[in-house]
């Protein structure tokens, strides 16, 4: 191989690593949100912590497990009635 075809190469591979890495950066999933509690005049980070919160709130509620984010906005107002009672 001629040297300006080795470099050319060697740029070429080392531009799609590195276009692959920002492409997997981009593409992870936050490992917290903000929740806004309009009832209350609030917000709340949602991290594992509250997600642990959430989970006793199905259990003490006896509802069957679920994520926040597909629960309807009444369950979601009676969560946050029930987590501002259930403070850590």
């Amino acid at each position: 191989m001629h040297r300006p075809n080795r470099h050319m190469a060697a740029l070429s591979l080392a531009a799609t690593l590195a276009m692959s890495a920002a492409l997997v950066a981009c593409s992870a999933p936050p490992t917290e949100t903000v929740v806004v509690d309009k009832d209350h005049n609030d917000s709340h980070r949602w991290d594992d912590h509250e997600n642990q919160a959430w989970h006793r709130f199905l259990t003490e509620k006896s509802r069957p497990a679920h994520e926040y984010t597909n629960s309807d906005k009444n369950e979601q107002s009676e969560y946050w009635n029930w987590r501002h009672s259930h403070p850590d």
